[in-house]
């Protein structure tokens, strides 16, 4: 497949597909490898093609499936330094490891990727954007609050993967513990809905195609409440948005265009 796919959003799992004439990659691999390689096959992709596996930050939810994929496949991994020195920590061993510089481009195959800091409750987290042809794509999940560096890096994005974790009230009025919703509602927590809309009207621009509403929780959101509230905040701007799901594969963006 060209172009790319949410195969699993949220807390039981994340992870998505790249594709381009050249290139096969993941961004995040926390699921089983069985569920990963049945996700790809609904989309006609063999895991043995996947070049490389990019890593946003070393919670099991992103790098679960990586004791099979890179341990026992060995599949690259790419990622920054505290990163790999987590996976490393958390599998108990290392792996084929490409070391990025967070804050700087570098290119793998024939994409341009950028990863730039994000508030989250890991040591060095990053998101992506990525670049191959005319598109630039944006990646960006597992963040408690959207500074100006976010801002900056998300604008003049075709297409956005953005976090829309929680509805605050429903934190509020749910079940869990205190030091579960501090850590959701805090800086380094998740990005409410209300926030992911005030940042896709700060990034939003005319040719801005599409927008997946990413790691929704199951317990303190749903797919209508965040649709409606994103919606609001970008008021009347002509933009389809949609939602990252996490038990199915969401619908995969295919892509013209890119570099042959």
């Amino acid at each position: 497949m060209i172009g790319f796919c949410p195969l699993a959003s949220g807390s039981k799992g994340n992870c998505i597909y790249l594709g381009t004439p050249h290139t096969k990659i993941l961004i995040d691999a926390g699921l089983s490898t069985k569920a990963i390689k049945n996700k790809l096959s609904e989309i006609d992709v063999d895991v043995a093609d996947i070049d490389a596996i990019l890593i946003t930050h070393e919670h099991s939810d992103h790098i679960t499936g990586l004791r099979v994929l890179a341990y026992k496949m060995g599949i690259p991994v790419i990622a920054n330094s505290e990163t790999a020195k987590g996976i490393a920590e958390y599998f108990k061993g290392s792996t084929k490891f490409k070391i990025f510089a967070t804050g700087e481009s570098f290119e793998f195959m024939d994409l341009e990727i950028h990863p730039f800091s994000i508030l989250h409750d890991t040591p060095d987290p990053v998101a992506f954007t990525i670049k191959n042809g005319p598109y630039k794509m944006g990646f960006c999940a597992d963040l408690g609050f959207a500074t100006t560096l976010v801002e900056q890096r998300l604008k003049n994005c075709d297409y956005l993967y953005l976090e829309a974790n929680h509805q605050p009230s429903m934190v509020h009025a749910c079940s869990r513990p205190m030091v579960y919703k501090q850590r959701v509602l805090g800086r380094h927590g998740h990005l409410s809905n209300e926030n992911s809309g005030k940042l896709l009207s700060k990034v939003y621009h005319p040719n801005l195609k599409k927008v997946y509403l990413a790691h929704l929780s199951e317990e303190c959101n749903n797919k209508e409440v965040a649709l409606s509230v994103v919606r609001n905040e970008i008021e009347d701007k002509e933009l389809e948005i949609v939602i990252a799901h996490q038990e199915k594969v969401s619908c995969p963006t295919f892509l013209d265009n890119l570099l042959v």
